[in-house]
């Protein structure tokens, strides 16, 4: 009889902070904790620590520099290159947001069925900050609580896949690579409304509503995506109204 291989404490503990990355615990970009300080928290020794992060390192997960240890930006080689192809380009805004119609009221349905009180207080601090932003004449905080809380919604899902689908997506949204938010929040009557539709996505997850939080959520997204549009259509019309009053620049003078 073969006797039972007892797994390396180098490999649990490798297991266990991959998990953290796959739960969305442990962030791409974020610094870890310095060595001696992970040791003690995951209770193990720093040369076991040293041989567990080199396993993450090699296979891409972690990276390490003079400056320490950070999770790594794993899904940059997926986003650098759809920024690049993406970019400033309709139809790639009209599919964004037919993806999000899939997707976004099917999440907060799933958060409201299966958020812990947990996600529950992140939420419900993040709506405060928005209320809070809200009250600012500029409307960039409220823009960033407006990301946040799509993020917490997806950790509330519960779907690892799902969320970081969807962390991706959210850098290139940070990156203007499918609208311009900041044109979005200053349109007259917009910012507003998308803090009643936000507030609306947080209530309905909050009491446990999975139908009410669908809907929300896939109201939510067809009105950014009809605004979105109208703000495109005012932006044709305004070049098209220019070239006709610089219409003489591509013509022959006359004599």
């Amino acid at each position: 009889m073969q006797p039972i291989e007892l797994p390396k404490v180098a490999d649990a503990v490798a297991d266990h902070i991959e998990r953290l990355i796959l739960e969305g615990v442990l962030r791409p970009g974020e610094k870890l904790a310095s060595e001696r300080d992970l040791a003690e928290k995951l209770d193990v020794s720093r040369p076991t620590l040293r041989d567990a992060i080199s396993k993450l390192a090699e296979r891409g997960l972690l990276r390490t520099s003079r400056a320490g240890t950070f999770v790594a930006p794993f899904l940059t080689p997926l986003i650098a290159p759809l920024a690049s192809l993406m970019a400033d380009k309709a139809r790639v805004t009209d599919d964004y947001f037919e993806f999000r119609r899939c997707l976004e009221g099917e999440a907060s349905r799933l958060a409201a069925l299966r958020a812990t009180e947990i996600d529950r207080d992140a939420i419900r601090r993040c709506v405060e900050r928005m209320k809070e932003a809200h009250e600012l004449d500029d409307p960039t905080e409220e823009a960033t609580a407006d990301v946040e809380l799509h993020l917490l919604v997806y950790e509330a899902s519960h779907n690892v896949v799902l969320l970081h689908v969807m962390r991706a997506l959210a850098e290139l949204l940070r990156d203007n690579v499918f609208y311009n938010r900041q044109q979005l929040y200053v349109r007259a009557g917009v910012r507003e409304k998308l803090l009643k539709q936000h507030l609306a996505i947080a209530e309905t997850v909050l009491s446990d509503d999975p139908i009410a939080a669908r809907n929300a959520g896939a109201e939510h997204i067809r009105f950014t995506f009809e605004t979105v549009s109208e703000i495109r259509r005012d932006k044709e019309r305004v070049e098209a109204s220019l070239q006709r009053v610089n219409r003489t620049d591509l013509l022959a003078r006359r004599e």
